[in-house]
């Protein structure tokens, strides 16, 4: 559940180009936005380069429609040693009538990568104060 006060990762107007013939955006298009902002977060965690090794799940709510503004909310659900799973929650805003429809979730998994693009260790946790 997306919390009141988090801040979207990315925020993207879909285009004609982007629509199927049902007047619907194509679910492969909010598929990689969400890869997209699921790879910021996993960058950012890990602290450097990833790779998305796994869609664990994958769920069209509702349809996303031309004029919508999606904004793309995610957060690391769990860590292993070298993999994140990436919780991504997709909201539309339709205006005044319906200001945030969540329209597609999915859990995601990224590896940390090394310089030789082999999955290497997450670094150590932050101790919090």
């Amino acid at each position: 559940m997306i919390s009141p006060d988090a801040e979207p990762i990315l925020r993207v107007v879909p285009g004609p180009a982007d629509i199927n013939t049902n007047g619907h955006i194509f679910g492969g298009w909010v598929l990689s936005q969400m890869d997209i902002a699921g790879g910021i977060v996993a960058s950012r965690h890990s602290q450097g380069p990833c790779a998305t090794v796994a869609i664990d799940s994958m769920a069209f709510i509702a349809p996303i429609l031309l004029r919508d503004i999606i904004s793309i909310y995610a957060h690391v659900e769990r860590t292993g040693r070298t993999s994140m799973a990436i919780r991504i929650e997709v909201v539309a805003d339709r205006g005044a009538a319906d200001p945030a429809v969540k329209v597609t979730e999915g859990l995601f998994t990224f590896v940390a990568l090394d310089e030789n693009h082999r999955p290497r260790p997450l670094p150590a946790p932050t101790p919090t104060p």
